[in-house]
C-alpha cells in the first residue's frame, strides 16, 4: 500500500469517527431531553411555566396572613419596589404567613415565627420545585435567605445571584408578614 493509499485510508476512517461522535452526541442530547420531559409532565406544556391550579394557598390554623391585595402581580412578574427595614421594631409573638408571590417558575410562601419581639424562625411553605434546576438552586439558595433574615431581623436580605427570583419573592413575601407582625 502506498503512503497516498494508507493517508486516504486514516483520513476516511477518521471521517468515519467524527461521524458516529457526532451521532453520539445528538441521541444522548434527545435522550436527556426526553428523559427531562417523561420524568417531569409539568415541564411538557407548550409554554414553559408550571401549571395552575387555580388552588389559593391558606394559612394554619391560628396564623396571620398578610395583605394579599399589596402583592396583587401580573402572572410570571416579581414586584420590583425594595421593602422598607424594620430593623429595630418590635414585633408581635405569634406565627405569620406571606402571601405567596408569583416568581415566574413557581410560587414562594414564606411564614415567620416570632418569639420575644424577634425573628426566630423563616420556613418556606412553597418555592418553584418542579424542574431539577429549581430544585438544586432552591436547596442551596433558601438556608442562606433564612439565615440572613433572622441575623437581620428584617426582610432587608441580600439577594443571592442565580437564585435572583426566588430571593425576591421571599423577601416580598417575607416583608408582607413582618408588616403583619409589627406592634
Amino acid at each position: 500500500m502506498s503512503r497516498k493509499q494508507t493517508n486516504q485510508a486514516q483520513g476516511f476512517a477518521g471521517t468515519i469517527k467524527r461521524f458516529f461522535l457526532s451521532a453520539f452526541v445528538i441521541v444522548t442530547f434527545i435522550a436527556y431531553f426526553l428523559h427531562e420531559r417523561l420524568a417531569n409532565p409539568a415541564n411538557a406544556n407548550a409554554a414553559g411555566t408550571t401549571p395552575t391550579t387555580g388552588a389559593v394557598p391558606t394559612a394554619p390554623t391560628g396564623t396571620t396572613t398578610g395583605d394579599p391585595a399589596a402583592t396583587a402581580t401580573n402572572p410570571g412578574t416579581v414586584p420590583t419596589a425594595t421593602p422598607a427595614p424594620v430593623q429595630g421594631a418590635a414585633y408581635k409573638n405569634g406565627t405569620y404567613t406571606g402571601p405567596s408571590v408569583n416568581v415566574y417558575y413557581g410560587n414562594v410562601q414564606v411564614q415567620v415565627v416570632i418569639q420575644n419581639g424577634k425573628i426566630a424562625n423563616v420556613t418556606f411553605l412553597d418555592y418553584p420545585h418542579d424542574r431539577r434546576t429549581s430544585q438544586m438552586i432552591n436547596n442551596q439558595a433558601m438556608p442562606w435567605l433564612t439565615q440572613e433574615a433572622i441575623q437581620a431581623q428584617s426582610a432587608n436580605v441580600n439577594l443571592i445571584s442565580g437564585a435572583t427570583l426566588t430571593s425576591q419573592g421571599f423577601t416580598n413575601s417575607l416583608q408582607a408578614a413582618l408588616q403583619t407582625a409589627q406592634n
